[in-house]
């Protein structure tokens, strides 16, 4: 049917599937304010649509700003708007509604989150234009992603605390991380075209370093978090858990074999996922 073929287009171009990278992160931020203040569903069910409409948005943005270069990398020329399965002015369309829907739904939360919803927007749209101004391009996409627990937190009604602080350099660390693994696959194109990012300033083999050394600090951050919270031995197996995981993720790629890259990428989703779950169960057990 011609609408669920264009369904399909769209959260192709979105990248619906990979709304569970950040997510679940949004949620656990919610989660832990959740014991401090009251929480009701109505209020869970705007969290996730503001989450789903800002990384739309960004997701759009990117689309949109990158189209030019997608069409000349043999990797991405397949994206909708390089392949014409998406116009630029349906995609255009695309990103203002989404825009305008997530700041709509921040002003349904809060008064403070409508204010800090533009904010957000061009937190996570900076990240798109950034590889033609600075190599620390991954650390920015980690500083768009670690908006989402801390949004989470606000979000719920969460005072001052440093757990959405803590919560929010685990995720930031975490994707920068995966996310430097996944730019060393376009280091020769970025190179080519004049793009900057982590393995374009240091070579493949320093940026699997500081990947699997921005992972050590995800560990670390969220057994701190875990500490500062309370949340007892359900919640610390869970983050030995996630800890196994990005050890394999990491053991997938290394300086002479790029070739695993995608699968360990895509392992990331079981990490929010797995984080959320364990999170949630050492709450309620507690």
């Amino acid at each position: 049917m011609p609408f669920l073929s264009r369904l399909r287009t769209y959260l192709a171009f979105v990248r619906f599937s990979h709304t569970v990278f950040a997510l679940p992160f949004a949620l656990v931020g919610a989660l832990l304010a959740s014991r401090t203040v009251a929480m009701t569903w109505g209020r869970v069910g705007w969290i996730v649509a503001a989450m789903v409409a800002a990384r739309s948005a960004a997701m759009a943005f990117n689309r949109l700003v990158d189209a030019h270069y997608d069409a000349l990398n043999p990797r991405t020329a397949q994206r909708e708007i390089p392949r014409g399965a998406m116009s630029r002015l349906e995609a255009s369309i695309f990103l203002v509604v989404s825009s305008v829907a997530f700041v709509v739904v921040c002003g349904q939360i809060s008064t403070l989150c409508l204010a800090l919803a533009p904010v957000a927007l061009a937190i996570v749209f900076w990240y798109s234009l950034a590889k033609r101004f600075t190599w620390a391009t991954q650390f920015f996409l980690g500083l768009a992603m670690a908006v989402a627990p801390v949004g989470g937190w606000i979000a719920s009604g969460g005072g001052m605390s440093w757990q959405p602080v803590l919560l929010g350099l685990a995720i930031g660390t975490w994707v920068g991380g995966f996310d430097v693994l996944y730019a060393c696959q376009d280091l020769d194109f970025d190179r080519a075209h004049g793009l900057r990012s982590i393995p374009v300033r240091f070579g493949v083999a320093t940026s699997i370093a500081i990947s699997r050394a921005l992972h050590v600090v995800t560990i670390a951050s969220l057994v701190v978090l875990g500490i500062v919270a309370g949340l007892g031995a359900v919640y610390q197996g869970g983050v030995a858990l996630v800890a196994a995981l990005l050890v394999f993720e990491q053991s997938l790629v290394s300086a002479t074999d790029l070739s695993q890259v995608k699968r360990a990428f895509d392992m990331n989703g079981w990490v929010g996922l797995l984080y959320l779950a364990t999170t949630g169960l050492s709450i309620y057990v507690s």
